[in-house]
């Protein structure tokens, strides 16, 4: 008589990624079999073996407990893992977002939030699912792992487009409740601290970088996206190409800056991004700048959790306090709606420092 082996797909460790239990063998060569499967672990939390949820890895399965064992599958639906079906779907998806120019950014999200979707109704056909499922995975798996409202609102989005474009049906997200956004200010640092954070390093390169953001207002992507011809120091502007929302714009650059990047140039000689990696020809990485900065604010010794963005807050700010127009700012930074440049008026300290406390007359 085969010993039966029981099969249940789970949430590994509640992050999304799906693996296959395998569990009620206690037979030693079932035991070696199962364990030779490409990526197959042992969960001492869960208390089983468990594979990855491909069609490869089921399949493999089957083939090392064929005449040996009975699978028996624990979710009572088909033992034809859907993966593949999955997998060409979000491929299909993918293509029609790159193929509207979504930013890479935004298909990674899209497509990364998509999956975690769908495996959660793994065992449901994709056709079937409804508003009701949207809103379930909405409470049992957004709301319960506490993760951000954008977050939120970014599956809906992606879940909306995907059902609209590859499986032409519409999912009503009028009935589905999205998160209120919360009306948070953007952080600012002071002008004294951005000084110690743009001397903290000696090395020009890391130095012209965290600059250039704070003294045009860039985004971490506009920086590294920058090629030396953007810069026209003739005219004294730096050309931003196809930012976010696809559009380009210019805005002043100083010829303190200009000194510093020519300085930086004849040192590094860059061959096609304005700043590049160890490679010559490779753009710098995200992760890297990010490090340049941590490494600033440890030799500045400031102790907030200081991002890229707080430069760019910090520069729109400064240009408020000091004068500038809002109409300006708002295009000098790219925002579509003044609303949003707006929001630098609640965290300016000009017009509050005016501001005479009761208290002092007493």
């Amino acid at each position: 008589m085969k010993e039966k082996v029981e099969i249940q797909s789970f949430d590994y460790k509640d992050k999304g990624e799906l693996r296959i239990a395998v569990r009620g063998f206690k037979n030693n060569e079932l035991y070696n079999l199962i364990r030779g499967i490409d990526d197959a672990r042992w969960s001492q939390t869960y208390k089983c073996w468990h594979i990855p949820y491909t069609k490869k890895a089921f399949e493999q399965l089957k083939e090392v407990l064929k005449d040996k064992a009975q699978i028996i599958n624990k979710n009572n639906k088909t033992t034809v893992l859907k993966n593949d079906i999955v997998d060409a779907k979000i491929k299909s998806f993918s293509d029609w977002l790159n193929s509207r120019r979504y930013s890479p950014s935004t298909i990674k999200t899209y497509t990364e939030g998509l999956r975690v979707f769908l495996n959660y109704f793994s065992f449901k056909n994709v056709g079937d699912i409804s508003n009701n499922d949207v809103i379930l995975f909405n409470n049992q798996y957004i709301l319960a792992k506490k993760l951000s409202a954008s977050y939120q609102n970014q599956i809906v989005n992606a879940i909306k487009l995907f059902f609209q474009i590859v499986e032409n049906k519409k999912i009503d997200i009028g009935q589905i409740h999205r998160p209120k956004k919360p009306k948070t200010l953007p952080n600012v640092l002071s002008k004294e601290e951005v000084s110690v954070i743009l001397k903290a390093h000696s090395n020009i390169k890391h130095r012209a970088m965290l600059s250039l953001i704070y003294a045009c207002g860039l985004r971490r992507s506009e920086l590294l996206n920058l090629k030396p011809t953007d810069i026209d120091s003739k005219r004294g502007v730096l050309l931003i190409k196809q930012a976010k929302g696809k559009k380009d714009r210019i805005t002043p650059i100083s010829e303190k800056i200009i000194v510093m990047l020519r300085n930086y140039y004849k040192i590094y000689k860059p061959s096609l991004w304005l700043f590049e990696g160890q490679r010559g020809g490779e753009r710098y990485s995200e992760k890297s700048l990010e490090n340049v900065l941590k490494q600033a604010l440890v030799k500045a010794k400031i102790n907030k959790p200081v991002s890229l963005h707080w430069l760019r807050h910090s520069y729109a700010t400064h240009l408020l306090e000091s004068g500038t127009d809002l109409r300006f700012i708002q295009e000098l930074l790219g925002h579509s709606s003044s609303r949003t440049t707006e929001i630098y008026t609640h965290v300016s300290t000009k017009s509050l420092q005016k501001i005479k406390s009761p208290f002092d007359d007493l």
